[in-house]
């Protein structure tokens, strides 16, 4: 007899073609995953394997929390870029068993940006010149720590740095000219000497400045090209400056904060002194300063802090609006200053 095998029903079709779509589907996932790259996040927290070398041939005082066959990105003081694993940040805050030197094969780090080393008591020994080899590097903080020597010349050759903080350490030697790109400087707190480069940020037109080289043993005139920087603020206080020092002021300058005290400055401040209209703080005590005070200051609408004691100023203290914020340790100790609050003018 004859077998006759029918068809299959359309629906029956329908079913087995699909069958077949979803088999193709999940073969070609399977394969995809297979060949895929690795994510980004495991890349992130293994970090590069060049930076992982680099920093686990650290000083071991830096590095005995950190275990090779660990992910270096969850490192104590490590910090990655999550797309390619870059070390681009490394942070250490109040340790004292951070101790040793800073080692110059840190400028193996080479796609470091920031750079932290804050309030660590047991660190000393020189800044290392390779520094000045972070070429990516755009903030720089060495504060508080043992550190002693020259500030590096090389670091002038960071040309995307904006914020360099050296304070409270032992640093010595004169300011290098190399630095006067950078728009954020803090230098305060340690013995420098001589006197400040004629160049220093002649190249920060156009740019916000930030300096601070208070308590320092500087010496000499400050640069006249001084007058041109667009200073925000500006502290020299507790230093060994000379010299005319009004050309730092004047009207529509970006000066908010100013502080000249314990120096040995010498202009005179009436007439020639023209106030910032931002000025909050201004510091000129202590100092061989003539002349009057200007009426102007009255005007500067956010005076909270001002202080000319300690000089040679005659006339009398101006009065009215912010003044009354003012008592007389501000004004005490000059050559004839009079009225409120001071001794009335003689007639």
């Amino acid at each position: 007899w004859t077998h006759i095998t029918s068809k299959p029903h359309s629906a029956d079709r329908m079913r087995m073609h699909s069958h077949a779509l979803f088999v193709l589907l999940l073969c070609s996932l399977l394969v995809g995953a297979a060949t895929a790259e690795p994510s980004r996040e495991l890349t992130y927290k293994d970090c590069h394997p060049d930076d992982k070398a680099v920093l686990l041939a650290f000083p071991d005082s830096w590095s005995s929390s950190w275990a090779p066959d660990t992910l270096c990105c969850d490192w104590f003081a490590v910090a990655c870029d999550r797309s390619t694993g870059r070390v681009v940040g490394f942070s250490v805050f109040q340790d004292p068993s951070f101790t040793g030197t800073i080692p110059s094969t840190i400028a193996g780090l080479t796609h470091l940006e920031d750079l932290f080393l804050h309030h660590l008591p047991g660190l000393s020994g020189p800044i290392p010149p390779a520094i000045g080899k972070l070429a990516n590097l755009s903030r720089l903080e060495i504060s508080w720590t043992g550190v002693s020597g020259p500030v590096p010349s090389s670091l002038g050759k960071l040309k995307k740095l904006t914020q360099l903080d050296l304070s409270f350490n032992s640093l010595s030697g004169a300011i290098p000219v190399s630095l006067r790109t950078i728009p954020g400087i803090t230098l305060s707190r340690n013995r420098l000497s001589g006197a400040i480069p004629q160049m220093f940020l002649s190249e920060s037109a156009g740019q916000d400045v930030y300096l601070d080289v208070s308590h320092n043993n500087l010496t000499g005139a400050i640069p006249a090209a001084f007058a041109a920087v667009n200073f925000t603020h500006l502290d020299l206080s507790r230093n060994g400056l000379t010299g005319d020092a009004s050309g730092l002021f004047g009207r529509g300058k970006e000066l908010q904060y100013i502080d000249l005290s314990r120096n040995a400055f010498d202009f005179d401040l009436s007439g020639v002194v023209v106030l910032p209209e931002k000025l909050f703080h201004l510091d000129l005590s202590h100092n061989a300063i003539h002349g009057s005070i200007p009426a102007q200051v009255v005007d500067v609408a956010n005076l909270l802090a001002f202080n000319v004691s300690y000089n040679r100023l005659c006339g009398p203290v101006p009065t009215g609006r912010n003044m009354a914020r003012f008592d007389l340790y501000n004004f005490q100790h000059n050559k004839c200053l009079c009225g409120a609050p001071l001794p009335p003018c003689k007639k």
